[in-house]
């Protein structure tokens, strides 16, 4: 098989490491996926605001698509009979599917679960549905997913831990379910949920069952569900080493420009969060310098960029007047751009994450990164 030829299976390449910290591919029929990675949030077959091809230009090589959302709409079945996920929203590059476990969660109102799977009702029209692990699997290869997930059951925090322990135990046999309805695909991979909430028994209990179903890949659910940052870090030390080092680790839902910092410092691999497209059509700016609200009325008369020399259009060509007036507006445009802003700068993180660890200087690089944080957006123009 040529060199240039995509492989026929799914695996996993780690390259470097420098401390906990990994460099990697993931490597599937649709494309490699570098490692660390994010994974823009494309919930209902679409990252909110961008075009695909301006998603892939920005490094994406994975997207995720959120399977309680294309359950009810378009529909699964509907998705399969027009060609699939990846024709569907014009992406030929590998695609992640979450398994709705935790939407499901956050619809504890309209929902009601057992061993069997759990019973909802539909946040759009009040429809019931159910969804078990083997239903979840299903939609998943309707959709055509290159990484499934299990089905598993998130418990916010804090929770008891007689309630962390039952839903840890249940999303284990879930997971044995899954795997058993996902039995072989080619090319493809499901990847197990560690859960256990923040207590540290649980969470060793959870990986070290999970690495014991020899899967593809792992998962650490659960964390940035109410908990500050020190407990998630301080359960990604517990979980991470207990992780097979030749499978990919996926932190689900995560999160902040530093959150990913510093759980690639503790080994994690993968990441998806809605964070740089929510906080762009909400007018927050993500740059070197940290944050920027192009709410406050302190943008109004600033006719510089958000930064100058960013390679990024939306940072370097737009004034911070005419964005916070199309954010004061509520005009589209300012959530494109601001949406395109943050996306360039977690992509642009993570590439700066990569480059440093085959460079043996990850801390080097994380100070540096941390202390532009530090040093505050530019002064505004008098």
């Amino acid at each position: 098989m040529s060199a240039d030829m995509p492989p026929a299976e799914f695996s996993f390449e780690l390259h470097h490491t420098d401390g906990a910290a990994r460099r990697g591919t993931v490597h599937t029929p649709r494309g490699a996926i570098r490692t660390p990675a994010f994974m823009p949030v494309g919930t209902a077959a679409t990252v909110k605001t961008m075009y695909p091809d301006q998603v892939r230009k920005l490094g994406a090589d994975i997207v995720l698509g959120n399977t309680y959302h294309l359950m009810l709409r378009p529909g699964a079945e509907r998705v399969a009979r027009l060609g699939g996920l990846h024709q569907f929203m014009r992406w030929p590059h590998p695609i992640l599917t979450d398994s709705g476990g935790f939407q499901v969660m956050s619809l504890a109102n309209l929902r009601k679960m057992n061993e069997q799977g759990v019973t909802f009702q539909s946040h759009i029209d009040g429809s019931r549905h159910e969804l078990s692990p083997e239903r979840s699997i299903e939609i998943q290869g309707l959709l055509g997913s290159d990484i499934q997930m299990q089905l598993d059951e998130c418990v916010a925090l804090p929770s008891s831990e007689q309630d962390i322990e039952r839903a840890m135990e249940l999303s284990l046999r879930w997971a044995e379910r899954c795997k058993t309805a996902f039995g072989n695909q080619p090319g493809k991979a499901m990847f197990g949920i560690v859960q256990g909430g923040d207590v540290s028994h649980l969470r060793e209990r959870s990986a070290q069952a999970l690495s014991a179903m020899e899967l593809k890949g792992y998962s650490i659910g659960g964390l940035a569900v109410g908990e500050p940052q020190a407990v998630m870090l301080d359960m990604l030390s517990v979980t991470c080493p207990l992780l097979p080092a030749t499978k990919p680790r996926y932190l689900m839902g995560v999160g902040t420009p530093d959150d990913l910092l510093q759980s690639v410092a503790r080994g994690v691999d993968m990441f998806d969060c809605v964070m740089p497209t929510r906080a762009g059509r909400h007018g927050l700016a993500y740059t070197r310098r940290g944050k920027v609200n192009l709410k406050n009325a302190r943008h109004a008369d600033d006719p510089r960029p958000l930064d100058e020399d960013s390679s990024c259009p939306a940072a370097r060509d737009y004034s911070r007047a005419y964005l916070h007036h199309l954010i004061r507006c509520n005009e589209a445009l300012g959530a494109m751009l601001l949406s395109w802003n943050n996306l360039h700068y977690y992509q642009s993180l993570m590439q700066g994450m990569r480059d440093a660890i085959e460079a043996q200087a990850f801390a080097d690089f994380t100070a540096a990164t941390k202390h532009n944080w530090a040093s505050g957006d530019l002064k505004p123009v008098t």
